[in-house]
């Protein structure tokens, strides 16, 4: 929302109320599947490939002539997703290469003219919608392939080191008008968009490419307009580190919805300048790259990822983890594996997830605590010697307790091993030192 100044001229103001509207879906949902895919997959060697191997563009058009993803299914994908669990999807309409996955009048490096000469954005959107899924497009403000995009000396651009590539002649308004158009595009040419995830800002010893250097205002005043309920992110401002502008209690126009920090959970969750509670989303790879790498076999276990989904949301956070499917199409084969696993803790806990958050409880030795209103849920990663022990709450303060898997009557402790800490609650989880779910079983706890 914007007031009027002195001479006619006019400042962004923020509107929370319009915000946390907005917002709501996305902190109800806590879960959400990221997917990297484009021409980076055949060489199979991570997404930043013509980055890290300073590959030249008339080397990485091999990759263009020969894409062709015959079991590309997005169907399977957004099924995939939704059977474990996730609530949103976020496919890259177009990574740092360039190559875009849509019909761009702008350019001839698209999907649509390889040899499977298929509009993918489009189709992945519809497969989301199709499954109930909110769906969005991450869009790379980086493009190693258009000729008026900073080269040499950029600090990620593949030919940076190369001479033969100086910045002489290039016209970056030519690139930024270019850029925004795409952006139109997308939010004219495929409907509603829940989630635009911008990507990235950051700085060189020639250039600052954050905010206004990428005409950011102009872009979000055209992509609110076009697309007014769609939640962005604070890459216009930042990358995976830093809260951008929001944080300030000031936002710029241009500020993020949601802070998105990489490969990393917050120790204490987000808090803005003044203490506030900010709306966050770890963005995770399920491996050790974001694009299909033929030799990454380092994936983190269901289990893991379970607990750490757990751990997002017990911060007040989302988790969007990642698939890179491979270049036919295909979401490996131990990535299935695992969204089939966690799909079935899920299936049996997801009231702990959705539309819960932090407890204002200290973690609990056994594990997490999530909150929806007077609903408490204990997330016990391991067993206890004795009682469980229920911190944060006096028996007197408790309805019920229940199993969340079955709904089973979990009694409180009345043993005397307990009588030495009468102020705090402790469940009786029976004799067996096993854990129902040796992962993560959840206590649904009722207060009065």
């Amino acid at each position: 929302m914007t007031k009027k100044q002195k001479g006619g001229t006019r400042m962004y103001q923020f509107n929370r109320e319009e915000y946390e509207k907005r917002m709501a879906w996305y902190t109800e949902a806590r879960f959400g599947m990221f997917i990297h895919w484009g021409l980076y997959a055949i060489p199979a060697r991570g997404e930043w490939v013509r980055s890290v191997e300073e590959i030249k563009k008339e080397d990485y058009m091999r990759y263009f002539q020969e894409f062709d993803p015959v079991d590309y299914e997005p169907q399977k994908w957004a099924r995939a997703a939704k059977e474990a669990g996730m609530k949103y999807m976020v496919l890259t309409s177009k990574h740092h290469d360039g190559f875009c996955l849509f019909d761009s009048q702008y350019t001839d490096f698209k999907s649509t003219n390889t040899k499977c000469g298929r509009d993918l954005v489009r189709e992945f959107l519809e497969a989301g919608r199709a499954e109930g899924l909110k769906v969005g497009l991450y869009f790379s403000l980086l493009d190693w392939y258009h000729d008026d995009y900073p080269h040499f000396g950029d600090r990620n651009h593949p030919m940076r080191f190369n001479p033969e590539y100086p910045n002489e002649g290039r016209n970056f308004d030519n690139y930024l008008t270019y850029m925004h158009n795409q952006v139109r595009e997308l939010c004219t040419n495929y409907g509603k968009l829940d989630i635009l995830w911008f990507d990235f800002s950051y700085e060189d010893k020639y250039n600052v490419m954050r905010g206004e250097k990428w005409r950011a205002t102009e872009l979000v005043n055209m992509v609110r307009a076009l697309q007014p309920e769609v939640i962005i992110d604070n890459r216009l401002e930042v990358s995976g580190e830093g809260f951008g502008s929001l944080w300030t209690g000031d936002p710029a126009p241009f500020h993020g919805d949601f802070v998105s920090p990489e490969q990393i959970i917050p120790p204490n969750g987000i808090q803005d300048k003044n203490g506030r509670d900010m709306v966050w989303e770890a963005c995770v790879t399920m491996n050790n790259n974001w694009g299909y790498c033929r030799d990454d076999r380092f994936f983190k276990p269901a289990p893991m990822l379970i607990k750490k989904l757990v751990e997002c949301v017990s911060k007040g956070g989302n988790l969007l983890l990642n698939v890179g499917p491979d270049a036919k199409g295909n979401i490996p084969p131990e990535s299935m594996g695992i969204l089939r696993d966690i799909g079935a803790w899920m299936g049996k806990n997801s009231e702990s997830i959705y539309g819960c958050g932090k407890a204002g409880m200290e973690k609990p030795d056994s594990g997490r605590i999530t909150r929806k209103g007077n609903t408490l849920y204990y997330h016990l990663f391991e067993n206890t010697i004795g009682p469980m022990p229920l911190p944060g709450i006096s028996p007197e303060q408790i309805d019920c307790v229940r199993m969340l898997e079955t709904g089973a009557e979990v009694p409180l402790s009345n043993s005397w091993v307990r009588n030495d800490y009468a102020h705090m609650a402790f469940a009786d989880l029976g004799p067996d030192p096993v854990l129902p779910d040796p992962v993560d079983t959840v206590l649904k706890v009722q207060l009065k």
